[in-house]
């Protein structure tokens, strides 16, 4: 069963302008997003997911209330809603393996929701502009593309991406939105940004740099963040890395290097520092091989759980 808009298959064949030209609502919908400004969320009742990471919860949730991604340039940021469970799923999707990315974000809204019975499956694309090198649009294609290979009806609301969230200045293209979140109470949808990434930042990016594919990191039901265990291999030549200058991490480690936010070169660097720290995460790390487990105190924030309590 295929990708739908209004109840009528995608025809993909088609470039996505015609598409978009097909359907108008979807341009006034992105346009609605792109003029709201981005909210400020805070850590509390916030689930935060990294690139090639996913989180799935229900509207029963007592610890979050919200999911929400950011520092999308080139990737794009999907959310899979059931309407009748109001299971919700957020990933932050960089076109590493698309279409099992998909697959997997279907089966875990899936797995909380009756697709027999009452509601149905949709979804929410939002980030990347028109870069250069077209990583964009070649993502939103492939994102399409696994969705219409769905065995269920999955049907397309908010399509916020790649010319729909671009904007120019000087010649230089950037995105608009750079972060969304979804409040899986109400499901609304909003650009947000977030001072709060953790917890285990740098720990989660290090993953990511040494090829982690798409990891879910929430427990649902137990109402816990899972971190880990990972592993990796000495990140080759990271004293190299940490020797160079801004420019050259900004122009050798990003995919879009004019549109980056201000803050990505301090990141790879910290994130780059803790992979020089923890070479042999099975032993500095995770010697337990047990991950790292989180749960929202009283305050609504994050606090690790000592695994013999769990």
């Amino acid at each position: 069963m295929p990708l739908l808009i209004n109840g009528e298959r995608v025809d993909l064949d088609r470039p996505t302008g015609d598409m978009i030209r097909a359907h108008p609502h979807l341009e006034e919908k992105a346009k609605l997003l792109r003029s709201q400004p981005a909210q400020i969320v805070e850590p509390k009742g916030l689930l935060y997911v990294q690139q090639r990471e996913f989180a799935v919860t229900t509207p029963k949730d007592g610890s979050v209330s919200i999911l929400g991604s950011d520092d999308a340039t080139t990737c794009h940021i999907v959310v899979l809603r059931h309407t009748g469970s109001g299971a919700t799923c957020l990933t932050h999707c960089d076109g590493s393996d698309t279409e099992a990315e998909v697959s997997l974000i279907m089966s875990s809204v899936k797995s909380f929701s009756d697709t027999t019975g009452y509601g149905r499956l949709e979804v929410h694309l939002v980030g990347g502009f028109n870069d250069d090198r077209q990583l964009s649009q070649k993502l939103t294609n492939q994102l399409l593309r696994a969705f219409d290979l769905q065995p269920d009806d999955v049907h397309l609301v908010t399509f916020c991406v790649t010319e729909l969230n671009d904007r120019e200045e000087k010649d230089i293209h950037f995105p608009i939105i750079y972060g969304i979140a979804v409040n899986v109470k109400t499901a609304e949808i909003f650009p947000a940004t977030f001072p709060e990434k953790g917890p285990d930042e740098d720990l989660r990016s290090a993953h990511i740099l040494t090829g982690a594919t798409l990891t879910n990191i929430y427990d649902p039901k137990m109402e816990q963040l899972h971190i880990g265990p990972y592993f990796w291999r000495p990140f080759p030549h990271v004293d190299f890395w940490l020797e160079q200058d801004d420019e050259q991490i900004l122009q050798n480690l990003s995919t879009s290097p004019l549109a980056e936010p201000p803050h990505f070169v301090s990141h790879i660097r910290s994130t780059l520092t803790f992979l020089k720290e923890h070479p042999f995460p099975s032993r500095s790390l995770f010697p337990d091989r047990k991950p790292r487990i989180y749960k929202k105190n009283e305050e609504g924030l994050w606090e690790q759980v000592c695994s013999d309590k769990i």
